[in-house]
């Protein structure tokens, strides 16, 4: 099996020589991650990369070694792997094609496009379209280039753990995000290289686990159509190269529910000032979990990526805001007469809270007749807001939940 070593990947580096393709990202400190994990938090802001992800990096390893023969290239991505190979091989003077599945995010489409690629838009998922992918390969100057089965793309991506120890040589544990693998795998060889005693720490959202089941099993396990608001990390498999890496360098791996990613991901833009894709707000959300003791260590979560598109922050925020109790629907059952629901929105109104949508449930099989439901949408302030309203409605006599 091909390996990846520290040289490969201080190689790969030597080789980024044009900022406008692959720039040293910042290590910053976040004050407030580390008030609330207890730890010294620095973030490792890729995500402020040109094409938005650390993906650039593997690509433009890879395509500036490709020997001559070869015109085009040709991958398949979710979206950030799509970005970075259009950029690399239009800079290189490859022509390059992405395949994309359908549900992409157009923002995510139309960057790949803006950076140079034909773009082709096949099947519901990653595994569809690197199987369409593949079919276009079979000419002898056309080149496929995988998103991390491939020790190249791997040692690209390698080079952020050359610059987070360069950057904090006294770092105790690293956070990376997990899909295929390729990040993962690059990060930690390096890391461990210059210094075994550095913790590395692998995250995948429940969903779209593949790694604790591909550790116990020893090789590589899919996971059919994974489901995760952290699209860039669905890519429902990991390679065996990548599982190598892991098995030999990563230390632990932590699972993170959605909800977790998208309460990470509004921490980060309140908090740190950082709007992220899910993929990167899932090293945060395991930083915060009970699943990780970080107290008292000098952490680098690593955020790979900022590339989310607008439709999938309103559900992230949605998730957030509702497990916040920021956005609160409560359902009251009335005597359905003129006037209550006036009264209802008086007693919400009179604390401060804005009705975002009311509606009647009349048709509901346990209510009397005569009775009704209004289900009120409401804007509130947080979990302690939201109680005082809740027992301000029931104080007049209604019985009120809380429904999701």
């Amino acid at each position: 099996m091909p390996r990846v070593t520290l040289e490969d990947i201080r190689s790969a580096r030597e080789r980024f020589d044009d900022e406008s393709v692959v720039r040293e990202t910042p290590l910053e400190r976040s004050r407030s991650l580390s008030e609330a994990s207890g730890a010294n938090v620095h973030l490792k802001m890729e995500h402020l990369q040109r094409t938005g992800s650390f993906k650039t990096r593997g690509a433009y390893n890879k395509l500036t070694q490709l020997p001559s023969t070869f015109d085009r290239v040709v991958a398949a991505s979710a979206g950030n792997h799509a970005q970075g190979v259009a950029l690399a091989a239009t800079k290189v003077g490859l022509d390059s094609t992405i395949v994309m599945p359908e549900n992409a995010p157009q923002a995510k489409v139309d960057a790949t496009r803006g950076y140079g690629a034909d773009v082709e838009l096949r099947g519901s998922d990653f595994q569809a379209a690197m199987a369409h992918a593949q079919t276009l390969t079979e000419a002898t100057n056309v080149a496929f280039v995988h998103a991390y089965d491939d020790p190249d793309i791997v040692a690209g991506q390698g080079t952020l753990g050359l610059e987070i120890y360069d950057a904090m040589p006294s770092v105790d544990t690293v956070i990376v995000p997990i899909g295929g693998g390729g990040l993962i795998g690059g990060v930690s060889t390096a890391l461990k290289s210059l210094d075994p005693s550095i913790r590395v720490v692998g995250v995948q959202a429940e969903e779209a686990a593949t790694v604790p089941d591909s550790l116990d099993k020893g090789i590589p396990v899919e996971v059919d159509h994974p489901q995760t608001i952290a699209d860039g990390i669905a890519t429902g498999g990991i390679s065996e190269l990548t599982l190598s890496l892991i098995e030999e360098y990563v230390d632990d791996i932590v699972l993170v529910s959605d909800e977790q990613i998208a309460n990470a991901t509004l921490i980060l833009l309140e908090r740190a000032k950082q709007l992220v894709e899910g993929a990167a707000a899932a090293s945060v959300s395991a930083l915060l979990s009970d699943d990780l003791d970080v107290t008292g260590e000098s952490v680098v979560p690593l955020l790979g990526g900022g590339n989310i598109d607008m439709s999938m922050l309103q559900i992230v925020m949605t998730h957030a805001l509702t497990d916040r109790c920021q956005l609160l629907r409560l359902r009251v059952r009335i005597d359905d007469q003129p006037g209550i629901m006036g009264e209802l929105a008086s007693v919400i109104g009179d604390l401060g809270a804005n009705i975002r949508t009311v509606r009647h449930d009349r048709s509901v099989e346990d209510l009397h007749v005569g009775e009704a439901y209004l289900v009120f949408q409401i804007v509130t302030s947080g979990s302690g807001h939201a109680s005082n309203i809740i027992a301000a409605i029931e104080d007049r006599g209604y019985a009120v939940e809380q429904v999701e």
